[in-house]
Parts: structure tokens; sequence; C-alpha cells
């Protein structure tokens, strides 16, 4: 009996063992498997020309309400295709302070069928805020925070970095416009192609997976930006993946990486943070298991050619040289401070938050 008993008790433990390594796996394939649209997969070149009246986008759109509108692209330099979409205003900032507004474009599900657009119901455009030598350049700046990020985490928005012609309608004339632009994917995009759903309420760093929460924190560090909260889901969106809750950030124009001339720095609750410059680093991460924050660092160390190779790849898109230049030397400054021991003790182990604020 003691022998079939033990028998039993082995065969339960060994059940147990399978279950668990299964449901590991399973995560670990998960993990892996993103669905990608046809827009965020190309390789291929796209250039838009849009057209649309400022003072139409700003007095007729709010969180609802779109304008119609059209759109044409070229991909790879083909015939062009042109195609009826709405649009409407982003950003409240941007809003009062911005020449060029940020937007979000909607397209019909069989307006986009057959197109490079297709399975993309609505997309942000983030555009230029100033008309200045340096705003296009500072675009591709904020793009390569998003692509830097898409080498540190498994998790990310999508995006696409776009010449766009934009056509101005202002009373009964037309101003063309030469700018850079980001297509951004849309929040229940990035969740249905990672098989995950997006999350409404607010939700503390605390119950947020503590690796993804590190992951980003440092990597706001990483770019100067303290224009975020995960808590509240400013410039960040929280979605449950992998049977974990993650904040996955976008928006990184008031950075220290793009160094805008209109950028501040972040007042939180009223509270000014010890900082001057935009370009001055904060961290701004949540005390964690030492262990966690020296694997996410040892995580950033191992990308840092891949971080720079995506820096390097994007030269030839800039104007000017020393926007490129001041963009990587901005990232290496950052490397510097990580394989330090003693910089990374000072700036970020005894910087961690013990409260929201």
């Amino acid at each position: 009996m003691k022998n079939k008993a033990l028998s039993f008790h082995l065969f339960l433990w060994l059940c147990a063992v399978f279950i668990t390594f299964g449901r590991a796996q399973g995560n670990i394939q998960k993990e892996n498997i993103k669905e990608t649209s046809p827009l965020f997969r190309s390789k291929s070149n796209l250039t838009l020309k849009l057209t649309y009246s400022k003072k139409e986008i700003l007095d007729l759109t709010n969180d609802s309400t779109y304008i119609k509108s059209k759109i044409s692209y070229l991909e790879n330099g083909d015939k062009s295709i042109n195609m009826d979409v709405e649009l409407r205003a982003r950003g409240h900032y941007r809003r009062r302070h911005c020449y060029y507004v940020p937007l979000w474009l909607k397209i019909n599900e069989k307006t986009a069928k057959g197109t490079v657009f297709e399975r993309e119901k609505k997309l942000k455009i983030v555009l230029p805020c100033l008309k200045s030598k340096k705003s296009n350049d500072h675009v591709i700046k904020e793009y390569l925070a998003y692509k830097i990020y898409e080498v540190l985490s498994p998790y990310y928005f999508e995006t696409k970095l776009v010449p766009l012609d934009l056509e101005e309608k202002v009373n009964n004339k037309k101003i063309d416009h030469e700018l850079m632009g980001i297509l951004i994917q849309d929040d229940n995009q990035l969740a249905a192609a990672y098989h995950g759903n997006v999350i409404k309420r607010n939700i503390h760093p605390m119950g947020q997976d503590p690796v993804c929460s590190v992951r980003n924190a440092l990597f706001q560090f990483m770019i100067g930006n303290t224009d975020y909260s995960i808590t509240y889901q400013h410039n960040e969106k929280i979605f449950y993946i992998d049977d974990k809750i993650i904040p996955v950030p976008y928006d990184f124009d008031m950075s220290g990486l793009v160094n805008a001339s209109y950028a501040i720095v972040s007042v939180v609750n009223n509270n000014e943070l010890p900082i001057t410059e935009v370009t001055d680093r904060l961290y701004r991460g949540f005390e964690r298991d030492e262990k966690i924050l020296e694997q996410v660092r040892q995580e950033f160390l191992v990308h840092e050619d891949e971080v720079f190779k995506v820096i390097d790849l994007h030269q030839a898109w800039f104007k000017d040289s020393k926007e490129f230049e001041e963009a990587r030397k901005y990232i290496s400054e950052f490397y510097k401070i990580i394989r330090d021991d003693r910089k990374f003790e000072n700036k970020i182990l005894k910087r961690v938050r013990t409260k929201l604020d």
C-alpha cells in the first residue's frame, strides 16, 4: 500500500511539473508571437499627401468628432493611391501651442481593403510642432525613441516614419508643407497583435509587471523623459498581455533626446521636479527588488550595439548632422552611466520612488 501511495503522489507531482512547464513554455511562445499588419510589416518607403484646414480641425473636431478628408500615398514611388478618410486633432498641449496639430486618422475597413492600410482602422499621425528648420529632425529623433524601445522591449507600439506633403487650406489659398511624420499603431491594434487587452482603468505601478515596469522607467531615463505616468496613463497605455499587466510608452517629444525648443520640464501634481532642463535625466521608477533593476540594466547593456545600429541606420534622414550627433551623444551618455556601478547606484538605485506624487 505504501508503494502504491508513493507512486500515486509521484504521479501527481510529475503532472504538476509538466503542467507548470507547459504553461511556462506557452507564455514564452506567446511572447514571441506578434501579428504585424501590412503597413508596419512592409519595409518599403511610403510617402503621404494630406489635405486639411487647420481651422476646421481645431474648431470642428473633438474626442469623438471627425471631419472628412482625403489622403494619397505613394509606395516605393509607384502609382499614387487616393483614399477617403476622417481626421481629428489630438493632444491638449499641442492644440494650444503648435502650428501643426497631431492627428487621429480613421479609415473605413472597405476603403482600406487591398491597400497597405488594410487592418488599420485608426492611426495616430505625429507631425512637427513648430515651423522651424529643426522641426523635421525633431520628429526623426522622436521616431528613434520608438525604435530604440522596440529593441529593448518585446511590447511596443509599431511605428513608421513617412515623408508627408501637407496641403493646408487657408481661406481660398493652399499652402504646401514638406514634413516628416510618424504613423503609430492604435491601442486596440496593439492589444490584438499580442492577443491581449487594453486596460482602461488606472493601476498603481506596483500592481504592474515588475520587469516591464522597470524596463519602461529605465528607458524613460535613457531618453531623458519625465512627461509620463504609468499610473495615470499619461503618455503610457496599459495592457494585459501574456498574463501580465504591462505599460507601453508613447509621445516622446518632451524628452531630452528630442530636445525640442518648446519642451519644458514636467510639473507633477503641481510639484516641480528637481531638474532644470529637459536634457537633465531623472529616474522616476518605483522601488523594486535590486535584482530586477540589475537584470534590466544588463538587458540594456546587452542590446547596446543594436541600439546604436538603429540610430546609425537613420543618420541619412537628418537634414542637420548636428541634430544626429547630439542624439547619438545623448544615448552614449546614458550608457556611460549604466556601465559604471557607482553612477548606476547614485543615478538609479538611490533615486527610486516609494510613493506616488
